[in-house]
């Protein structure tokens, strides 16, 4: 049964019991970074392969530097594919950062250290200790050992990690793909000369980058005339090609809004529509099959408001990544007072250790955004606010 006006928390268990995360896919490492692995990652290999030098220096076998004194130097290895000839005792040789240690030695001593006269080695430093400056084989990973687990986010030092590991290929979550649909006759694009009665459209770039935030890079963008023939048409060709819907305008009860009744055309489960909240009452969301579409309102605050508190951790889901606003406490620096029944979202800004109120709330203004850190969740049971008073406070993502 779809749900009409319903609270902020109901509108967030929704979405989260309604929407499955994409199934995991292989992709080439180079194409990994960003995305959560869907699987545990063993090591094919022990990680150095072999003992390794972290110096350039002396490769030497300590006791018989302890029982000899000086060294003489037979010889050089060289970091890359090289013959390992074993070390005598009384004997060091000369090395290089990454360079596989010879069998027969055990410690290198880092050149600074030494003096080298007519191939004999003197070491000036009597501190130097059994096994220093030598990476043992497998000392980072060992061959079948776990490497990585499932749903770790794969970071930059991760892909190098398993690169590392000899791994080419990973199972991952990917990220979903998005589809905008701009919806209004009075939208004219940026750079254009506006005619009478046009405004410039900026919710497709405001969401692009937002979406960008989030990770996702794969974003259509597609526009409709206020006709609930061309609208269905438009959303119909959006579902076959994304697997998340992004309308913005056309939610309300206006005569040209016709996101509801294209959505019906198009076979679209209502999960819920109108939400007790300001701004953004008139928010949508459905489903079909596991494709999934979000009506947003068309005022650019109330999208991104919109944006940030639902689609944002929709997308978490989506890609298991789990991302959401992080909710702290924090003091108001001003009294607030607000209609009862319905939670408020208000752009702030958090300095640390107290959240501001900006000017220009209305959800017609983006200006107060971008100067915003934070959203402030004023609860829907509750009318007035004090100065000082601990209030909920979501903090948006940065890049």
């Amino acid at each position: 049964m779809p749900k009409e006006f319903i609270p902020v928390s109901e509108a967030k268990k929704l979405i989260a019991e309604t929407i499955i995360p994409l199934p995991p896919l292989k992709v080439f490492l180079n194409d990994a970074a960003g995305l959560i692995l869907a699987e545990d990652v063993f090591s094919v290999t022990d990680v150095p392969p072999f003992n390794q030098s972290s110096m350039d220096g002396y490769a030497l076998n300590f006791d018989g530097w302890q029982k000899n004194g000086e060294l003489f130097i037979d010889g050089v290895a060289q970091a890359g594919p090289a013959e390992s000839i074993p070390l005598k005792t009384q004997n060091a040789r000369r090395i290089f950062t990454g360079a596989a240690v010879p069998p027969g030695a055990d410690t290198v001593v880092m050149q600074e250290k030494t003096s080298v006269n007519n191939d004999e080695l003197t070491i000036s430093d009597q501190n130097i200790i059994k096994g220093l400056n030598v990476r043992l084989k497998g000392s980072e990973a060992k061959a079948g050992e776990l490497a990585l687990e499932k749903n770790c986010f794969l970071s930059p030092p991760a892909i190098g990690f398993i690169a590392g590991l000899g791994i080419h290929e990973l199972l991952v979550f990917p990220q979903p793909s998005v589809t905008i649909i701009l919806t209004g006759n009075e939208l004219q694009q940026p750079g254009l000369a506006l005619e009478h009665g046009q405004v410039y459209e900026s919710n497709s770039f405001a969401l692009k980058a937002a979406l960008k935030q989030a990770g996702i890079f794969k974003v259509n963008i597609l526009s409709s005339e206020d006709t609930l023939e061309t609208l269905t048409a438009v959303l119909n060709s959006a579902l076959q090609q994304s697997d998340l819907v992004l309308l913005t305008g056309g939610v309300s009860v206006g005569d040209y809004d016709f996101v509801i009744r294209a959505a019906q055309a198009n076979g679209i489960e209502q999960v819920f529509h109108k939400i007790k909240q300001k701004p953004g009452k008139p928010i949508y969301f459905g489903k079909k099959g596991k494709k999934y579409i979000f009506g947003l309102p068309g005022n650019p605050g109330s999208v991104m408001s919109c944006f940030y508190e639902y689609v944002y951790p929709a997308l978490g889901i989506l890609n298991n990544s789990n991302i959401d606003l992080k909710h702290i406490q924090a003091p108001i620096s001003s009294a607030q007072k607000k209609a009862p029944g319905l939670t408020q979202f208000l752009k702030g800004y958090y300095d640390g250790n107290m959240v501001h109120d900006l000017k220009a709330q209305e959800s017609f203004r983006l200006s107060s955004f971008a100067k915003a850190n934070c959203l402030i969740k004023l609860d829907e049971d509750q009318t007035e606010f004090n100065e000082g008073q601990l209030v909920e406070i979501h903090l948006l993502p940065s890049f």
